[in-house]
């Protein structure tokens, strides 16, 4: 039987394990028991500000301590596969950063283990526990749009740069989870193309397309070379259109009555229609949090972990696919 505060340890005190340690130091729910990096500075760093957390280098003394229900995996993502599977071999539940792994047929073997041992297993898909991502989702579901054309994806800035992952892999996985999410399918026909400006071999400009079973297309622009920080999903549909704009601080969903129409009374012309323009009410909760609250009720058995698991391995097989047809296009 569980018990009522989930008991859990982190590995990874980098860029983003940080942020996950003050979340589920601070829920009710959940008790932080164990900290493992491999740098001695960061658990210097960090350790004074979760003084209840052991620390350690060893990510074998999370797996290893039978008292802990769930670990949390913030390491490097080449990393993510292999200590996912020691992980879950061990009997604990697992949140993990994403993407899940590297190939979609190790995320599938993580998942098959997930399922055989009855144990959550949930990708940090951060996006989808954003108040207006859910509140798109909520549209797009509710059919106020029509039927579902396109979806376009803008994640761009100037910088974060990296050496050791393009792109793609870095801003693409965010916008691929809320694209399959609102679709709903996966694509049928994926292509890519970018450019490696900056370090050879490692894409920093990529302009991606999707197409999927229902006839919906999809396009991401993802780049750390733009004057601009852009992070926006625009929905197109045959009714309405909807935008969501994190950038936004009090409109981070807009929804246009505006398309195309076809008059009774003209020979296959087609004119445009405007009508209202509103912004529905968006909650402050931090997506983070919410993030880190589903994954608790995952381990208690209290949600279905099964659609998380679909959509980390639906991101990886179209971020493995979208890989492909970049490496086939460099010239």
């Amino acid at each position: 039987m569980m018990r009522e505060r989930v008991k859990v340890g982190l590995a990874g005190l980098g860029y983003w394990g940080p942020n996950l340690a003050r979340n589920f130091d601070d829920l009710s729910g959940a008790e932080l028991v164990w900290l493992a990096d491999l740098s001695e500075e960061q658990r210097a760093r960090y350790g004074p500000r979760f003084p209840h957390a052991t620390l350690t280098e060893r990510f074998e003394d999370l797996i290893e301590d039978d008292s802990l229900d769930a670990v949390v995996i913030a390491t490097p993502v080449p990393t993510h596969a292999e200590l996912v599977r020691r992980a879950l071999l061990a009997g604990k539940h697992v949140f993990v950063e994403k993407p899940i792994a590297l190939a979609s047929s190790d995320a599938d073997a993580l998942v098959a283990i997930a399922e055989e041992r009855g144990l959550a297993l949930m990708p940090g898909h951060l996006l989808l526990y954003h108040p207006g991502v859910r509140k798109l989702h909520e549209i797009v579901e509710s059919g106020d749009l029509g039927r579902l054309l396109c979806v376009y994806g803008n994640r761009q800035n100037l910088g974060k740069i990296r050496r050791d992952e393009n792109v793609l892999w870095s801003l693409g996985a965010h916008d691929l989870s809320v694209i399959l999410d609102l679709v709903g399918e996966e694509p049928v026909e994926l292509s890519a193309r970018g450019e490696s400006f900056l370090n050879p071999g490692v894409e920093d400009v990529v302009f991606a397309y999707l197409r999927f079973p229902s006839g919906v297309v999809a396009h991401m622009h993802l780049s750390w070379l733009d004057p601009h920080k852009m992070r926006k999903i625009t929905v197109v549909g045959d009714r309405k259109m909807a935008v969501f704009d994190d950038m936004e601080l009090d409109r981070k969903v807009t929804v246009y009555d505006k398309g195309p129409q076809e008059p009774a009374d003209t020979y296959g012309e087609w004119l445009t229609r405007t009508g209202d323009i509103w912004s529905p009410k968006i909650a402050n909760d931090e997506p983070l949090r919410l993030e880190c609250e589903h994954f608790l009720s995952l381990v208690r058995g209290e949600a279905d972990s099964a659609p998380a698991r679909a959509n980390g391995v639906a991101v990886v097989r179209a971020l493995e696919e979208l890989q492909r047809s970049l490496e086939r296009e460099r010239v």
